[in-house]
């Protein structure tokens, strides 16, 4: 199918995605084509290359800017106006440059109020403790969501933050999870709906890490009434991004 990085191969790309019911799609960038912690330079070409995506296909894509919150509050803000306020990017995006309960997260979440849009922060369940000075453990993401509860934060990759991400995750009102991540597992999706109700739930894909028939499958699958897995595949998402 290629890189997506030509008109073509997004094209390709658009209408494979349609085949599958999907209507539209939340494009991130190549956010690791420089490393866990990109300069401002970088960082721009990166979400540059979100922009072309949503030029070549606007009533597919739509944008998220991607941030490093280590380069600072004067950093944050200009991303955060050049891509939302003028490029009409509609979420924040956040990797691994920091740990999500950094003191550098403020002016991330404080933007984030302000321009009323959500963050989605890479989550993932770190057993290895060396490593959470960069990755965000879904307890640091749902610390993150109760430290600012005006900010409407997406805790990612359901499959890897696991069942106990969701139950850390429970009676957060401002947090969401999305269903992306590693290989489907049996019964997860299911899990988080009973604990955080389908509501608090979103379709997510990987794409282009996981291929779209597992990340559909994974809901289609699950043992959930046909309005709860509608929810989860659009409404719940309609309506944290105000696409209705």
């Amino acid at each position: 199918m290629g890189d997506g990085r030509t008109k073509a191969e997004v094209k390709r790309l658009v209408r494979r995605a349609q085949q599958f019911g999907i209507e539209r799609m939340v494009a991130l960038g190549d956010v690791l084509m420089y490393g866990p912690s990109p300069n401002r330079k970088q960082l721009r070409a990166i979400n540059d290359e979100t922009a072309q995506l949503m030029a070549w296909a606007p009533d597919f894509f739509i944008g998220f800017c991607y941030l490093n919150p280590t380069l600072g509050e004067r950093a944050v803000r200009s991303e955060v106006d050049r891509c939302v306020g003028g490029l009409g990017f509609r979420g924040l995006k956040l990797e691994i440059a920091n740990n999500a309960r950094a003191a550098c997260m403020k002016p991330v979440m404080q933007t984030a109020e302000n321009f009323d849009i959500p963050v989605l922060q890479h989550t993932w369940s770190q057993t290895k403790l060396r490593l959470r000075s960069l990755h965000s453990d879904p307890d640091d993401t749902c610390r993150l969501a109760k430290r600012f509860p005006n900010t409407r934060v997406i805790m990612a990759h359901l499959t890897g933050c696991g069942f106990r991400g969701v139950l850390a995750a429970r009676g957060i009102d401002n947090l969401w999870v999305d269903t992306s991540g590693a290989t489907p597992e049996a019964g997860i999706v299911d899990h988080a709906v009973s604990n955080l109700g389908p509501q608090r739930v979103l379709y997510g894909s990987d794409l282009p890490i996981r291929d779209l028939p597992a990340a559909i499958g994974q809901i289609a699958g699950a043992d959930l009434s046909a309005n709860d897995k509608e929810a989860i595949f659009y409404h719940n998402s309609a309506k944290l991004l105000k696409i209705v």
